[in-house]
């Protein structure tokens, strides 16, 4: 038995605001710290010893994961940052607040900017560009870890998340689309020597 725990850094201050962040180096806050601190106290009622961390380059999730690591008091472990997993890059829309800019580019269009599989906004990424970056570093570092026996958690984005989850289990791109990981919320898999997915456990917080 192996355990793949994805992580959703906290609200950063362009979450709170409504914004495209995409590659800016937006830092958390103080809700998001929290955010951090209480997934990774559902993540410790799991008994889980990970045995290596990933993330991005982003200030969000490496803040994110030394949160979590603290609680879980497991900060000894190796950790691997790489640009592989940033969140997807929103182009012209970063910065954007997401109201002004469906009311500037209409509410169909900022959708399929948003939802659609493999449509990138002006100069951005599409879900299916951030996955030929995510996907490849997943295969060639993460899943040797996970074959080996290793306990793996992941601190990232909303988009580099969707495009591993959609791996992990073999969603189509119409069916990724309904997939959200929210800010601060573990999904954890337990993982079968072929890495297919024998339990998933979605470890929400309370309610707001």
């Amino acid at each position: 038995m192996v355990w793949l725990c994805l992580l959703r850094h906290g609200q950063s201050q362009w979450n709170l605001e409504n914004r495209f962040t995409g590659w800016m180096d937006i830092p958390l806050t103080d809700a998001g710290r929290e955010e951090a601190r209480q997934a990774a106290e559902r993540l410790k009622g799991q008994g889980i010893r990970f045995d290596v961390a990933y993330t991005s380059v982003l200030s969000r999730a490496i803040e994110t994961l030394d949160i979590a690591l603290d609680v879980l008091g497991q900060k000894d472990i190796p950790i691997h940052q790489d640009k592989a997993l940033n969140e997807r890059m929103y182009g012209d829309l970063q910065g954007l607040n997401k109201a002004e800019t469906a009311a500037k580019f209409g509410d169909e269009q900022v959708h399929i900017w948003r939802r659609s599989y493999d449509v990138p906004p002006p100069n951005g990424e599409s879900l299916k560009d951030t996955q030929e970056r995510a996907l490849p570093y997943f295969r060639q570092h993460i899943e040797p870890d996970l074959r080996a026996g290793k306990n793996v958690l992941v601190s990232a984005h909303g988009n580099s998340l969707r495009a591993i989850v959609m791996a992990v289990e073999s969603l189509t791109p119409e069916q990724i689309m309904g997939v959200e990981l929210p800010t601060g919320e573990p999904w954890l898999y337990e993982l079968a020597p072929d890495l297919s997915v024998r339990r998933k456990l979605v470890l929400e917080g309370a309610p707001a």
